[in-house]
C-alpha cells in the first residue's frame, strides 16, 4: 500500500520528486562519497593487514570493562568517530562475519560506534546552517559524550542471555603478543598488497553506492511526505511533546523532517526564526544523534548481511538523541553563553573559540565541497577499471 502511494505521488509530483532526487544525488556526489571512501578503504586495508587484531589485543583492558566488547571494538569506535555513519555498522558487520565478535557483542558495538563525523558537525551544521562556529563545540561535545553514555548503557544488553567469557589468567597483554597476533592474521589472510587494495576499493565503492541509493530515496520520500501534508499532520503530535518541554510549535516540522533526513532537519531548524538559538540547537542535537531513518535504513541494510539485529540499534538511537539533547542543555551556559560574555568583555578569546581552532574544519569542508565531485568521479573510474579487470580474468 505504501509503495503504491509513493509510486502515485511520483507521477503526480514529477518535478518536485526529480528536484529532491537531484538534491540527494548532489549530497552523495559532493560530500558523502569523498568523505567516506578514504576511511572505508583504509579500514579494509588495515583489517587485511591484521591491524585490528593488534589493536584488539592492546585495547582489550579498556573496551571489555567499559562496554563489554572485545578490544577490536576500539578500532571500530575510532574509525566510526573519524568517518561518521554508517562506518561503524560496516566494520562491525565485517568483524561479526569473521567471528571476532559474538552477536550480542556486535549489537552492543554497533549501538555506539555510529556517529556523525566532526567535519559534518562543525562544517555543515555549525558553520553552514547556523553561521556560528562556536556552536560546533557544544554540538560535538553533546554528541560524542551522549554516544559514550549509550555505550555504557548498552553494556547491559544481553547480559542474562550471553555466556560469560572465561578469563585466561595466563594471558598477558603486551606489545609482543599484539605483534604476534598481527603477524598471524596477516599470514591467515594471505592476499598480496595489490589484491587487498583492489578488494578494499571494490568493497568500499559497493557500500557507498548502496548508501547513495538510500540517500536519494529518502530525499524523495521526505519531499513527497511534505507535499502530501503528511509531515504537517505528524508534526501535530510532536507539538504536544514540545509543549511539555516549552519548545515552540514551529520546530515540530523541522523535527519531523530531521527524523527522516538529518541535513534537511538541521537546515530547517536553523531557519526557524520564531525559536531561540538555544531551542534550535537542542532540537538539532537530538536530530544529529537520532541520525534519521535514512541513515538507519543504511545500517539496517548492512546488518542484514549478518545475524545482528536492528532493534537494539534503533533503541540506542533514541537513547542517544535523549542524551545529546540533555547534554546540550547542560553545556549551553558554560560553553556558549559564558564564553560569549568573556569574548565581548575582554580582548582575550578562549583557545577553543579562536578561528585557528576551526580553520581545519573550514578548510576541510570547503575542500570537500570544491573537489568532492572530482574525487568521486576518479574513484568510480578506478572502480570500473578494477571490476573490468576482474571480469576479464575470470
Amino acid at each position: 500500500m505504501s509503495a503504491t502511494i509513493l509510486a502515485l505521488s511520483l507521477m503526480v509530483f514529477p518535478k518536485e520528486s526529480f528536484e529532491a532526487s537531484m538534491r540527494g544525488l548532489t549530497m552523495w556526489w559532493e560530500v558523502v562519497f569523498p568523505s567516506l571512501l578514504p576511511f572505508f578503504i583504509v579500514s579494509e586495508f588495515l583489517i587485511g593487514f591484521g591491524v585490528v587484531s593488534f589493536l584488539g589485543s592492546i585495547l582489550e583492558p579498556l573496551m571489555r570493562p567499559l562496554f563489554r566488547v572485545p578490544g577490536v571494538g576500539g578500532f571500530v569506535w575510532a574509525m566510526g568517530l573519524a568517518s561518521g555513519y554508517p562506518a561503524g555498522a560496516k566494520l562491525t558487520a565485517r568483524l561479526r562475519q569473521e567471528n571476532k565478535l559474538t552477536r550480542f557483542e556486535a549489537e552492543r558495538l554497533v549501538s555506539f560506534t555510529n556517529s556523525s563525523n566532526p567535519l559534518f558537525i562543525f562544517g555543515a551544521i555549525a558553520v553552514g546552517f547556523f553561521h556560528n562556529p562556536a556552536l560546533g563545540i557544544i554540538l560535538a561535545a553533546a554528541h560524542y559524550l551522549g554516544n559514550f553514555c549509550v555505550g555504557l548503557l548498552m553494556r547491559f544488553h544481553g547480559y542474562t542471555k550471553e555466556k560469560k567469557p572465561t578469563k585466561d589468567k595466563n594471558k598477558r597483554i603486551s606489545l609482543r603478543t599484539a605483534f604476534h597476533l598481527l603477524h598471524q592474521e596477516r599470514l591467515k589472510d594471505g592476499r598480496p598488497i595489490g589484491k587487498i587494495l583492489g578488494d578494499a576499493v571494490q568493497s568500499s565503492v559497493n557500500t557507498l553506492l548502496m548508501i547513495g541509493g538510500f540517500i536519494i530515496l529518502f530525499s524523495v520520500l521526505n519531499r513527497v511526505l511534505s507535499l502530501l501534508d503528511i509531515t504537517t499532520f505528524l508534526s501535530l503530535f510532536v507539538t504536544v511533546i514540545f509543549a511539555f518541554f516549552q519548545l515552540p510549535n514551529e520546530l515540530s516540522l523541522p523535527f519531523i523532517s530531521g527524523l527522516f533526513e538529518i541535513t534537511l532537519g538541521g537546515q530547517l531548524a536553523s531557519q526557524t526564526s520564531s525559536a531561540t538559538l538555544f531551542q534550535q540547537v537542542v532540537v538539532t542535537s537530538f536530530i544529529l544523534a537520532f541520525s534519521g531513518f535514512s541513515v538507519q535504513a543504511q545500517v539496517a541494510s548492512i546488518l542484514a548481511e549478518t545475524d545482528i539485529r536492528f532493534k537494539p540499534y534503533f533503541i540506542a538511537r533514541l537513547f542517544h538523541g535523549t542524551f545529546a539533547a540533555f547534554f546540550t542543555v547542560i553545556f549551553w551556559q558554560p560553553l556558549y553563553v559564558d564564553q560569549q560574555v568573556l569574548e565581548k568583555g575582554s580582548n582575550t578569546i578562549p583557545v577553543f573559540l579562536q578561528n585557528d581552532t576551526y580553520s581545519l574544519f573550514y578548510r576541510g569542508w570547503d575542500m570537500v565541497l570544491q573537489y568532492g565531485s572530482y574525487f568521486t568521479l576518479i574513484a568510480l573510474m578506478v572502480y570500473v577499471l578494477l571490476t573490468f579487470n576482474k571480469i576479464t580474468k575470470v
